[in-house]
């Protein structure tokens, strides 16, 4: 029997993971969960369009992956504890192997993290996914973009720059040349993984609470994102070029400014950058200890209207850079 809207939503996204915080999950007209007394709810939606956030060639279970994934962290972000999840998916036809690997790549990361899909919606039409993660936080513990502080120390979780490297050898074939030249072959996987299957930082944003001022993901570049904080903080920075932690290998690859180009601008790292008082310090490392994650200090913040100063080796260096993508005023 071919599939229809309602044995495709049984067959490859109903019955997955429980919880036993959802009350009423995939079936109804809506879904029913407890949030924990004491507790706010965190909400984030994002969607992924074909050519627009993934090429049409991407492997579908990476595309279920990265689909929760980039909100996962934007919940990391916000020390939330990811809970729930809706998606709603636009189809061009019924591949039924498409579907069982795309759902594979989200119930694998879903399961991780103790996520439950719990609604959403399916139609016909060109490739869009749209997720909803809720989660939850103990009141008023959410950690915001505007709560840095003149003084803080600012800070970066993991690498920077593999994402956007592994996403330039996938669009030009002369770079992809080159690049197979300077890089092994589990060098080239880690770059694809970092594009294709984003890690968030969900346990970082645990350790954070209580301990950094303010955090944003790094979803569209270090640059670009780290502006946001300071201007909703009123705040200024100075960035230490050399203390960026660029991903192994990409200034011997770009040479020096193409990388703190790529490293700076290149977007979908997402990893963590964040904000940590003087008086917290010293015990971030015990923070961060049990999330696998490395963590590295790139600046410190000022008072000011959102500026950030480029220095390398205390001396001021001027790059151009490109604009944060920004789906509006950004050519594809």
């Amino acid at each position: 029997m071919p599939l229809n809207e309602f044995s495709l939503i049984e067959r490859f996204f109903a019955n997955h993971s429980q919880r036993n915080d959802l009350v009423l999950g995939i079936g109804d007209d809506a879904a029913i969960v407890e949030v924990p007394k004491d507790h706010q709810l965190v909400i984030s939606s994002d969607t992924l369009v074909e050519g627009v956030h993934f090429l049409p060639n991407i492997p579908p279970r990476a595309l279920g992956h990265k689909a929760l994934a980039v909100n996962l962290s934007d919940l990391a972000a916000m020390g939330a504890e990811p809970r729930w999840a809706t998606l709603s998916i636009s189809l061009p036809s019924l591949d039924e192997q498409w579907l069982a690997e795309f759902s594979a790549g989200l119930f694998e990361l879903a399961e991780f993290f103790n996520v439950a899909l719990i609604g959403g919606d399916t139609t016909r039409g060109p490739l869009s996914i749209t997720i909803t993660i809720h989660g939850v936080i103990p009141k008023d513990k959410a950690l915001l973009r505007s709560s840095a502080m003149p003084g803080d120390w600012l800070y970066v979780t993991g690498s920077i720059g593999g994402s956007n490297l592994a996403l330039q050898s996938l669009l030009d074939e002369d770079f992809a040349h080159e690049y197979q030249q300077h890089f092994n072959k589990d060098q080239q996987q880690a770059h694809l993984d970092k594009h294709y299957f984003p890690q968030p930082r969900v346990l970082a944003g645990y350790g954070l609470r209580g301990v950094a001022n303010a955090v944003i993901d790094i979803s569209d570049g270090l640059y670009g994102d780290l502006r946001h904080i300071l201007k909703a903080s009123d705040c200024d920075a100075k960035l230490w070029l050399e203390k960026l932690p660029v991903v192994e290998g990409l200034e011997q690859f770009l040479g020096r400014e193409q990388a703190l180009k790529m490293a700076l601008c290149g977007g979908e790292d997402y990893e963590l950058c964040f904000t940590v008082p003087e008086a917290n310090k010293g015990s971030l490392d015990i923070a961060l200890s049990y999330s696998g994650v490395n963590h590295q200090c790139v600046g410190q913040l000022s008072r000011g209207d959102g500026q950030i100063e480029l220095l390398e080796h205390g001396q001021a260096k001027a790059i151009e850079l490109p604009i944060s993508w920004d789906h509006f005023t950004t050519s594809a």
